[in-house]
């Protein structure tokens, strides 16, 4: 059974940085899925912010191109993805999730809250 714990959300001034990691187990298939960010603001629906392929290959949501940077370890039957955010703005506060794609199914971390304010 594939599990995801996420770490690193908080309590940020706008302007400033943080990184969410999510460690990513329970398959020897993990380092080809892809992971991905996703994040919910209160009454809003769920968005996708960047995702990551197995092999590397990024992408971004276009609001926040440039300013968060998504990247990944791997090993045998384990990976780590993180998600470095800078430049925050207050329109980046939402609970944060992380996201697995293996063979058809979703996988879902616990979420983990990011709330920028001065």
């Amino acid at each position: 059974q594939v599990q995801l714990v996420e770490s690193g959300g908080g309590l940020v001034q706008p302007g400033g940085s943080l990184r969410l990691s999510c460690a990513a187990s329970g398959s020897t298939l993990i380092r080809f899925n892809s992971m991905a960010w996703y994040r919910q603001a209160p009454g809003k629906r769920r968005e996708l912010v960047a995702s990551i392929s197995g092999s590397g290959i990024t992408s971004y949501d276009d609001s926040v191109k440039g300013r968060f940077t998504v990247s990944r370890d791997n090993a045998r039957a384990t990976a780590t993805a993180y998600l470095q955010m800078g430049s925050l703005q207050v329109e980046d506060t939402a609970v944060y999730y992380c996201n697995l794609h293996d063979r058809g199914s979703d996988y879902w971390g616990q979420g983990t809250q990011v709330t920028v304010s001065s």
